[in-house]
């Protein structure tokens, strides 16, 4: 199974994709989508789709796996960067590819086996498991990778019938 993960915004997507046989996890491609910050917000938009969707025809995953929407204090940003989700989930649909969506704390659990780990322990244990030389770069990437890391885990999860309680589903772990 091939998925790609995607770490959503206007500004930087990150992505990472990669190979999962049940056991074993391969890096294919990873990097980052990226915008110039004084472009018109709509052609952001559109170059983020275009980019993407060279990304889905080249790569041709069996899933797509996103952060759920998530902000502190920002509303602002938070408006952008689910606008910008919402184009990203249009792409994967235009290519036919299913979006999963998790939230931080699950993708934190998934990777360390603790859901309030700090970035650098995901971006440590993310290099680990695809056993690369260094943490994937820019940080954008390496959330992105740690995401279909994440993905890989539940589907073999659900593969064999194993299942999360409301609270694991919810990010409580």
């Amino acid at each position: 199974m091939r998925i790609l993960g995607l770490d959503p915004g206007y500004a930087i997507v990150g992505f990472g994709a990669l190979d999962f046989d049940g056991a074993r996890l391969s890096p294919v491609q990873y990097g980052a989508i990226t915008t110039r910050s004084h472009t018109q917000f709509e052609a952001r938009l559109g170059e983020i789709y275009d980019d993407l969707a060279g990304l889905l025809s080249a790569l041709q995953p069996d899933a797509v796996a996103m952060e759920t929407l998530f902000y502190q204090n920002n509303k602002t940003t938070a408006f952008a960067v689910a606008e910008a989700r919402g184009v990203l989930r249009l792409a994967a649909h235009k290519f036919g590819v299913q979006v999963y969506e998790y939230t931080p704390m699950q993708v934190k659990q998934s990777v360390t086996g603790y859901g309030k780990a700090t970035k650098r322990q995901v971006q440590e244990l993310t290099r680990t498991l695809l056993r690369l030389d260094a943490p994937p770069k820019p940080d954008d990437a390496a959330d992105a990778l740690a995401m279909a890391i994440c993905h890989a885990y539940s589907h073999r999860s659900r593969q064999y019938g194993l299942t999360l309680t409301k609270r694991q589903q919810q990010g409580y772990f």
